[in-house]
């Protein structure tokens, strides 16, 4: 099951303010606040990775279940 369109859109969405932000943080903050912010994009680039994968297990294992 994908993720819905409302759930995926507001990943992106996330995602897309994430990224301002991050651009803004490289220019005038600590270093450790850039890293936070990457590592927040890394995991919700994740959720979308992460669903196709068990998408892919499940129609394999309903395959080898005929």
């Amino acid at each position: 099951m994908a993720l819905s369109n409302s759930v995926q859109n507001s990943l992106d969405g996330a995602e897309s303010s994430l990224r301002n932000a991050l651009a803004f943080a490289a220019r005038q903050e600590r270093p450790i606040v850039c890293t936070q912010i990457s590592k927040m994009i890394s995991d919700i680039e994740s959720i979308g990775t992460m669903d196709e994968l068990l998408d892919t297990l499940t129609d394999l294992s309903d395959k080898n279940k005929q």
